[in-house]
């Protein structure tokens, strides 16, 4: 074996521990507790005629990452949905690993399913890490802008990420990305500088008619730097976290899992004309 690929094996197994380490784990999903959301007998309220749909990131799954946010949001009044995406052959439970644009085609699918089950003109997206930044995919380049009025992404891996670095060591490796991209696609995908990333950053980061929020944190160690994460556009709002409450101290994973700050600043998001300053005190409400 050569040297480099001595290297390779751990490095492409760091990869990976750094982002699993971040999410539930799969036994995890299996054992979790049936959920109230998917109802496609709810039909929208007048105050929220919008069904939301909750996009999951990377390794995880349509119920595990949704445990606290997707009963948040019923108890204020939404049909909430949520999909599984992105799963590779012969692996379950984990989802979210396949090429992103193919899982922004399964996207368009579960939308065009909610809409129809519910009988709404659009939904509003809320999705976390790659969740956050696979539906831009379906907006841009799959008709996804006609069917959506809000987007949300919670810590969006939207330029990438270095891992702190450790992916700006992949050229030292020759074969090191091709490995990556043969055995889980999304996580090359997902790299800072990926053709991916180059063709969904082109030409602007947002398209017409979709009011986008962001929602970061100081302490991401998953999508690196933090500050990556933030879209330029003419109907962007860039929250980070800790301009809200300082004391905040949540990483990538609980960001999107069971951070009520950041859940606040989300029904802020999809319904502004009732939006309410987010403070420490919205961990309590």
């Amino acid at each position: 074996m050569l040297p480099w690929k001595r290297v390779l094996r751990p490095l492409t197994a760091l990869l990976l521990t750094a982002a699993v380490a971040a999410l539930p784990t799969a036994a995890h999903a299996a054992s979790a507790p049936s959920t109230g959301w998917n109802d496609y007998d709810c039909k929208p309220s007048a105050a929220h005629p919008d069904p939301v749909v909750l996009v999951h990131g990377t390794f995880a799954n349509s119920t595990d990452n949704w445990l606290v946010l997707a009963p948040y949001l019923e108890a204020r009044g939404y049909c909430v949905f949520s999909l599984d995406y992105g799963q590779l052959p012969g692996v379950p439970l984990i989802y979210g690993l396949a090429p992103i644009d193919k899982s922004a085609e399964q996207l368009q699918v579960y939308v065009d399913k909610a809409l129809a089950a519910t009988g709404a003109a659009k939904v509003d997206l809320v999705g976390h890490s790659q969740g956050g930044m696979m539906p831009r995919y379906y907006l841009k380049f799959l008709g996804g802008a006609a069917k959506v009025d809000t987007f949300v992404g919670i810590a969006p891996d939207n330029h990438g990420t270095t891992l702190d670095g450790l992916t700006q060591l992949l050229p030292y490796f020759p074969g090191a990305q091709d490995v990556i991209s043969a055995a889980t696609p999304a996580l090359a995908d997902q790299i800072a500088g990926s053709a991916f990333l180059t063709k969904l950053n082109a030409g602007g980061d947002t398209v017409p008619g979709v009011h986008y929020t962001v929602i970061a944190t100081r302490y991401d160690e998953v999508v690196t730097p933090y500050s990556s994460q933030f879209l330029s556009g003419s109907d962007v709002h860039n929250v980070l976290i800790q301009n809200l409450c300082s004391a905040d101290l949540s990483e990538h994973a609980l960001l999107g899992l069971s951070d009520r700050i950041a859940f606040h600043e989300v029904a802020n998001a999809l319904d502004p004309a009732h939006a309410t300053t987010t403070t420490c005190l919205s961990a309590l409400s």
